[in-house]
């Protein structure tokens, strides 16, 4: 029976991924809440008789399609969260939930990597390995990836691969490149103690506030003067905080930011400088700072013989491959290539509002074409492991 239900999807699915694509739209779940998505992508796997592994995920799927045992094995990476955004667009299939909507995509890399699913599991008696499908939580959250890793499901996993669309490139453009494709994010939070006094006497204060300032525009300098003028940084200030009225000069003060970085050094580099400005600013003012930093998720790294080989394929299957890069967002798909080579992919989905606009839109053509490309990445992936005498794990 499973294997009539495969053969009618194939047959219609174009239609079939987007009527899927639709009902993911309409129903998003925030990040680690995704129960009904989970529960619906599970059963139009089985009903294929796709197996998805037992695992201790509250939400999120991992499933594989096993042909030779002793064979390598390539993971397929999609993730499944939506955001809190009321959607306001004129799409017929729109978000039936108030104040939740798929605004970065992520309805689409689902169907898209379920299309993907669908085709290799018409080849199961002739694969020459094992293919993994992850649909992971938590990505907007940048939690849901090591939560994946820590099942150790991916342990034997020789080569990993993820999709992300992009909104200002249309369909059939395709974007890869060795290295960072996004960057390593991090949070910082600076606390700022002083001395309180009434506004009218402020020689009796250390004014947390003038520390706060003096914070702010001395770290601008890190990007502009440590860091080279080719390399990519940033240095953002998003939040301040400190005094509640007009006529007392506070306590503390409190700054909180964003650092976005392409290069690891960079990385160590901004920290350590951030830390001795902090610190050396308070104390000229005769007051204290605390700098805590928040390591989130590193820098994506395509590895070059798999930037090669997707970027092959992809002029193969008529994409018009460019190297591009998403710029200095965060994606947890970099945890997976700490330890698994691979790589991350971008395709257009057409010209639209930004990723996390409430008007942003997916062309949905752009479904069953990049289902065919993950499908022979996968396949293509396990050849080329073998041919090249890849150790298997």
């Amino acid at each position: 029976m499973a294997n009539k239900v495969l053969l009618s999807i194939i047959e219609n699915l174009n239609e079939e991924l987007i009527g899927v694509f639709h009902k993911l739209h309409e129903n998003p779940e925030l990040p680690n809440e995704e129960f009904q998505t989970t529960k619906l992508i599970k059963d139009l796997l089985k009903r294929v008789d796709i197996e998805v592994l037992d695992l201790p995920l509250e939400t999120g799927i991992v499933a594989q399609i096993k042909g030779n045992p002793k064979g390598p094995v390539v993971a397929i990476r999609c993730d499944i969260d939506a955001l809190p955004i009321q959607e306001e667009t004129d799409l017929c299939y729109k978000s039936k939930i108030d104040g939740m909507m798929h605004a970065c995509g992520h309805d689409f890399h689902m169907a898209t990597i379920l299309g993907a699913a669908y085709l290799v599991k018409r080849h199961q008696s002739s694969l020459i390995g094992t293919v993994k499908f992850i649909f992971q939580p938590g990505e907007e959250s940048a939690d849901g990836a090591k939560k994946i890793i820590s099942t150790g499901v991916l342990d034997d996993v020789d080569a990993i691969f993820g999709i992300h669309n992009v909104s200002d490139a249309d369909v059939g453009v395709m974007g890869i490149k060795t290295g960072a494709m996004t960057a390593a994010v991090d949070r910082f939070e600076i606390k700022i103690t002083g001395v309180g006094s009434h506004a009218a006497k402020p020689e009796k204060s250390i004014d947390p506030i003038i520390i706060a300032s003096n914070i702010v525009t001395s770290l601008q300098t890190i990007i502009s003067r440590n860091v080279g003028p080719t390399e990519k940084a940033l240095l953002s200030i998003t939040h301040i905080q400190g005094g509640n009225t007009w006529n007392v000069i506070p306590e503390s003060a409190y700054l909180e930011g964003t650092v976005r970085t392409l290069d690891e050094n960079i990385r160590e580099l901004i920290s350590k400088r951030m830390n001795e400005m902090v610190t050396g600013i308070a104390q000229s003012f005769g007051g204290s700072a605390e700098l805590i930093w928040h390591f989130g998720s590193p820098a994506t790294n395509n590895s070059e013989e798999w930037v090669d080989f997707s970027t092959k394929l992809g002029k193969r299957l008529g994409y018009n491959v460019k190297q591009a890069s998403m710029g200095l967002e965060g994606e947890d798909f970099a945890y997976y290539q700490k330890n698994i080579p691979g790589a991350f992919i971008t395709v257009g989905t057409g010209k639209s509002y930004a990723h996390h606009h409430p008007q942003y839109k997916v062309d949905e053509n752009a479904i069953l074409n990049c289902s065919k490309y993950f499908d022979q990445l996968a396949e293509g992936a396990l050849k080329e492991i073998i041919d090249k005498n890849y150790k298997h794990k």
